[in-house]
């Protein structure tokens, strides 16, 4: 038997004897109480046993929040692993791909038609164009996360696709749920074609001449954004590693593109 001692009012007597008791006389009353280093023993378990603590009344409330807490801690891990899953598998430009960032001399070009679509045969991507513009703090409007991911966007103020300047369109890597419609843009390479239906029945038709991956803390604005002299195609979309302390990418892998040619939907 192991011995437990504290001071309680709760005391587990020995079996009294006749004596003197602490300042009193021998009689039923008295009785004498083990001591170990001047403590009453009160209670003892044996050396394999633990006392069962004492059931507490269960709050349904409480419980269900409880569980309900459980869950979405669950889930937004499972949501960060999701994200640092797809971004290990999802292909970066390789410094081979980097290519130019326009072409060797100028090309043809179109009249301002707005577009429809977009395709890239190389990665399989084919998609409707959204038409954003800006957000209120300045920034390029880019599709909802949670349910346009699925779709890139052309840059209203910048010119149609194949109009003399660059044409911007953008578009998510990845989503909460999966890969996004620019998930494999790291893997187009310069001379694959990109295809980009407009509205008066016209596919402007361009070459990729390089794959280049900014830092976002060293994006060159003037070098994406400006008005060339040729009819250029950017598509933009995030890439590198992912900061999980702020939730975004820290890079952006943009292709660069030119005008090569332009034909005549059927139907």
């Amino acid at each position: 038997m192991q011995w437990h001692a504290r001071h309680s009012n709760i005391r587990l007597r020995e079996q009294w004897r006749p004596g003197k008791a602490e300042g009193g006389t021998a009689g039923l009353g008295d009785m004498e109480w083990r001591r170990i280093g001047g403590f009453r023993v009160v209670m003892s378990w044996p050396q394999s046993g633990y006392s069962r603590p004492p059931a507490e009344p269960r709050n349904l409330r409480a419980l269900v929040a409880g569980v309900a807490g459980v869950l979405l801690i669950v889930a937004g891990a499972a949501a960060v692993a999701v994200t640092f899953a797809l971004q290990s598998h999802a292909p970066q430009p390789s410094s081979d791909a980097a290519g130019r960032v326009g072409p060797r001399a100028e090309g043809p070009w179109l009249r301002r038609s707005a577009p429809v679509s977009v395709t890239i045969p190389a990665i399989g991507v084919q998609s409707k164009l959204l038409h954003l513009g800006v957000t209120v703090d300045g920034a390029i409007q880019v599709p909802s996360l949670n349910t346009q991911a699925s779709d890139a966007a052309w840059y209203k103020y910048s010119v149609t696709p194949g109009q003399i300047g660059a044409s911007v369109i953008e578009g998510h890597v990845d989503s909460y749920t999966g890969p996004a419609v620019f998930f494999r843009l790291g893997a187009v390479r310069p001379g694959d074609k990109i295809d980009v239906a407009l509205a008066d029945g016209v596919t402007a038709v361009f070459r990729v001449v390089g794959v280049r991956e900014y830092l976002k803390s060293d994006f060159p604005a003037a070098i994406i954004y400006r008005a060339p002299d040729y009819a250029a195609l950017r598509l933009i979309t995030c890439g590198g590693a992912f900061d999980s302390a702020t939730g975004h990418y820290l890079s952006s892998t943009v292709v660069f593109a030119s005008l090569i040619t332009s034909r005549r939907n059927r139907g």
